[in-house]
């Protein structure tokens, strides 16, 4: 005789239905036995897709990218210690990239705490210094309390990381409370006041430029700064892996900060009288080290707006902060410009500087290797849809991407600003899973691609439309640069061996080519289009290849010999 199966627990039941009324319609996963009454509730239910993911990591990883698509928290389960310390990363990368994000984390029982029990860690010391706020629902009755408060947490102000601890015990108790309902991103509008004053400041300015995008940027905030920008003729520059932030074919985009900029935007900046900075935290990798612009600058005046009041004079001085919704301050400021605003001659220079920079040109030094990096994500760009997604983790292998990739749709760039190595493919299965109906891209280098290429069998398993291209070096790139740059010739513990990734792909059912040559590599990325499910183009390039600036080991020996 079969068995009734057990109901599920009340407080796991509450637990998802708040999740519901939260607006959440997917979750990421590795299961954990930990929280199995929430898997029950999960069950049968058809509001919430689950998605179970082979690594914490590159679970965590997908719902940071789904938070950043949705502008809502991207939903991750694992369970306790080696679960949580693996979805650390994405922890870490959704509070330096202001992602909205919940981590929720099966727990050991109430009675065992504290006695070091089995996977045991105390989340809140651990999980406190790398998110918005860490804690633990001990109370069933107080689960709609604390998950309505992660959501309004993880999307105020600057948006991050909640990490909610789940006692197992607690998640068997029963409960009479009833779900919050949804909570929305508070938008705050700039005053009047501050708004006249940044008009007098860009009126009395004689060289301007715009730094744009992070901290809730949405499609609001692209279309009504960029309509903005352009009636005043202010040159426009994206932060680090900002660069969807307004549409690259705007009369006044000059081009992105961060690692291998335009010199000529670099120099812009730099002699800037006056610099507008929306949304972005002015953080070290979009300043290049706090020196683009400077950090300080008697002559430069500053006005930053940022919807997070601890983010104001943290680290650059504003003569004029501004407390808002990036959204809501680009919507008044296009309001309050008119068309006999002052029109600064310099967006239309800034952006002809940056096409002539973004285009690939055969003749440049870079141009002449078999498999010449430039040359296909030019081809790529004139064949692909305009509003392709593109997503990479981190290495040299994504400035040929920065550089000529035209990022045209919002959102188009999914790219961690913390550097994290493993988080493209991840990314591109949310992606993949939340717009269907468009290209997906996932760009890894080979030693990124081995950080969490298993999820490739997540793709497989739910016949997401996806296509993988690896640049495979042979050598953790960016890392051997700087190694030839500071210890030329003595190469240590940067050089890889690495599998055949066509025919690994193949293994979980993908279609695969590997690629040498530019000519092939345009044939396979033809062919790639044409085609769907899981795709992979596994591309070799030498060594000598190493960056989207032109740079080569052999030049930067040569640099040295001759110093």
């Amino acid at each position: 005789m079969t068995e009734t199966p057990a109901p599920t627990p009340v407080a796991a039941r509450l637990l998802v239905d708040c999740l519901i009324e939260q607006r959440c319609d997917r979750i990421f996963t590795v299961p954990g036995e930990s929280f199995l009454p929430v898997l029950d509730a999960l069950h049968g239910q058809t509001a919430i897709d689950v998605v179970t993911c082979r690594q914490e990591g590159g679970a965590a990883f997908m719902a940071c990218a789904d938070g950043a698509m949705t502008g809502r928290p991207g939903i991750c389960f694992v369970t306790r210690g080696p679960g949580a310390t693996n979805a650390s990363i994405g922890v870490h990368v959704a509070m330096q990239d202001s992602q909205p994000m919940i981590l929720f984390v099966g727990d050991v029982a109430r009675g065992m705490r504290d006695r070091e029990g089995f996977q045991e860690l105390d989340f809140a010391a651990f999980f406190g210094p790398a998110c918005k706020w860490a804690a633990r629902i001990d109370d069933a009755e107080r689960i709609p309390e604390y998950v309505a408060r992660a959501y309004a947490t993880a999307m105020a102000g600057r948006p991050g990381p909640v990490v909610l601890a789940l006692p197992e015990d607690m998640l068997h108790d029963a409960a009479s409370a009833l779900p919050r309902p949804a909570v929305e991103r508070p938008a705050q509008a700039p005053c009047p006041d501050a708004m006249q004053t940044l008009f007098a400041l860009i009126e009395d300015a004689a060289s301007p430029v715009a730094i744009i995008g992070g901290a809730g940027w949405n499609a609001k905030a692209r279309e009504f700064f960029q309509l903005f920008a352009e009636r005043l003729g202010i040159p426009t520059a994206t932060a680090f892996r900002r660069q969807d932030a307004i549409s690259p074919s705007s009369r006044v985009y000059a081009g992105n900060l961060g690692y291998g900029p335009n010199p000529k935007l670099v120099a812009r900046v730099k002699d800037a009288d006056l610099i507008l900075t929306v949304g972005a935290r002015l953080g070290e990798a979009t300043t290049d080290g706090y020196t683009v612009p400077p950090l300080t600058d008697k002559d430069r005046k500053l006005i930053h707006v940022h919807p997070d009041p601890e983010e104001l004079n943290r680290v650059y001085p504003a003569d004029l902060a501004i407390c808002a919704d990036p959204a809501e301050f680009s919507e008044a400021a296009a309001l309050w410009a008119d068309d006999d605003a002052l029109d600064f001659d310099a967006g239309a220079e800034a952006h002809a500087e940056w096409e002539d920079w973004a285009t690939a040109n055969p003749d440049r030094a870079d141009g002449d290797h078999a498999l010449d990096m430039a040359a296909c994500v030019q081809f790529m760009r004139d064949t692909y849809p305009a509003d392709t997604i593109i997503c990479n983790g981190a290495g040299n292998f994504s400035g040929w991407w920065h550089r000529y990739w035209r990022y045209e749709g919002f959102p188009t760039q999914l790219a961690p600003t913390a550097g994290a190595m493993g988080y493209g493919v991840p990314a591109a299965i949310a992606a993949a899973r939340r717009h269907s109906d468009r290209m997906v891209v996932a760009v890894a280098g080979d030693g990124d691609f081995m950080m969490n290429g298993q999820e490739l069998a997540t793709a497989a398993q739910y016949g997401v439309d996806l296509l993988v291209i690896v640049v495979d070096n042979g050598t953790y790139g960016t890392i051997r640069m700087h190694q030839e740059r500071e210890f030329p010739a003595r190469i240590s513990a940067t050089e890889l061996t690495n599998p055949d990734f066509a025919k690994l792909a193949e293994a979980y059912g993908a279609w695969s080519v590997r690629v040498e040559t530019t000519e092939t590599f345009k044939q396979a990325l033809t062919d790639a289009k044409g085609r769907s499910g899981l795709r992979l183009i596994h591309c070799l390039i030498d060594i000598e290849q190493l960056s989207a600036s032109g740079l080569s080991v052999s030049a930067l020996r040569s640099a040295l010999e001759q110093a």
